[in-house]
């Protein structure tokens, strides 16, 4: 079940629009910054331990299961990033 914040949202800038888009903006710096620092520690580990080189993930190809999943979740990815843009089109069609 998705978290929603409680209480009024910052106002940043005159516009509105400008201030979804910087929340939409910040939330995809968040995720693209837990995602670098998750592969850095995975691709460390594994030259450490001499488990995988970088030739082997340029070279990978993923079966049909594999681009399932990384689909279903490029989908939670995209309804997190656009969370306050859902929001607003909620709160106009009620």
């Amino acid at each position: 079940m998705a978290k929603k914040a409680r209480g009024k949202k910052p106002i940043y800038f005159e516009n509105p629009e400008s201030d979804k888009l910087l929340a939409m903006v910040l939330a995809l710096t968040g995720e693209v910054s837990v995602l670098h620092e998750r592969l850095d520690t995975v691709e460390r580990l594994a030259q450490t331990k001499g488990l995988i080189s970088i030739e082997e993930i340029e070279n990978y190809q993923p079966s049909e299961q594999v681009e399932q999943e990384r689909e279903q979740w490029r989908q939670a990815y995209l309804d997190r990033i656009l969370r306050v843009v859902k929001e607003q089109l909620d709160t106009l069609t009620e």
